[in-house]
């Protein structure tokens, strides 16, 4: 079998899942992780017949994706504001508009001496990110998962980065939990209504945790009302909270914060054009 074959193969077998294109995405990205290939070296190689051992776990990687198995948790890893971080199905797989609201954090403050405060950590990736960028930062991250918690870890020692990661629910956290205030609280909580679980495609459902995913129809903005408060008694004056947000909740939001004393409160579109982030300022 050749690395053509492959493709083709991907492409039939995953027809009824995935468009033609993305299956060959896939493929291509099974053979990039085996090979650290780029684009131009697959294209390259394409004709080239693929050993035994590795045809056998390539088409372990076609069975999982028939699945709907993220083909980042059959990797074991995906890519996030430039670099490689390992996932499971103990953390959402991080998206692109995340990166975004990462960038924004960085545009509004990146001095030597900032602390941040990152609720909801996940696999780590935005305090993670946040502290490469910023390498005198202090940087705290929470997460109520003890599993998601070890996997943090282990991206933050794979990029030696020295976060503080605290095992917390967050709804049941008191201001005295956190020793410090800090500068920035930025947090992508969970903040998808059960009610949306209809509009959802099937491989999130499947396989993300709906720990972090889902709240209640009838208190969307639980996560929000409560970090919000949290960040009153924790930021500096002047400090920014920043948030991940659910397309449908923007303007609530936004009257979450102005009602609870924060100025400046900005909503910002992702690149699809979707309300996805909020910046406020607290002064006091």
């Amino acid at each position: 079998m050749t690395f053509s074959d492959l493709e083709k193969q991907f492409s039939a077998e995953l027809s009824d899942i995935y468009a033609k294109e993305e299956a060959a995405m896939l493929c291509f990205l099974s053979v990039q992780h085996r090979f650290n290939w780029t684009k131009a070296s697959y294209l390259l190689n394409k004709q080239e017949v693929i050993s035994d051992t590795d045809t056998t776990n390539f088409l372990d990687i076609l069975s999982q994706l028939k699945t709907s198995k993220p083909i980042q948790y059959i990797l074991g890893e995906t890519d996030f504001y430039g670099r490689t971080f390992r996932v499971n199905p103990a953390v959402l797989i991080p998206r692109p508009e995340t990166e975004e609201l990462v960038k924004w954090v960085l545009e509004t403050g990146s001095t030597k001496n900032i602390s941040l405060l990152d609720i909801g950590t996940g696999s780590g990736c935005i305090a993670i990110s946040l502290k490469i960028e910023i390498p005198e930062a202090e940087v705290v991250a929470i997460d109520l998962s003890a599993d998601a918690l070890a996997l943090a870890q282990e991206n933050a020692s794979l990029h030696k980065a020295v976060v503080t990661f605290i095992e917390k629910d967050v709804l049941q956290m008191h201001p005295t939990d956190l020793a410090t205030t800090f500068d920035m609280v930025v947090s992508n909580p969970p903040y998808i209504a059960l009610a949306e679980k209809d509009s959802m495609k099937a491989n999130v459902l499947a396989n993300e945790p709906h720990l972090a995913l889902f709240v209640p129809n009838t208190n969307p903005l639980i996560f929000y009302e409560r970090i919000a408060a949290l960040a009153q008694a924790k930021l500096n004056l002047g400090g920014f909270l920043f948030f991940e947000i659910n397309e449908r909740f923007g303007k609530e939001v936004l009257a979450l914060l102005v009602k609870k004393g924060f100025k400046h409160v900005e909503l910002r579109q992702d690149l699809s054009g979707k309300d996805r982030m909020v910046k406020a300022q607290w002064v006091g």
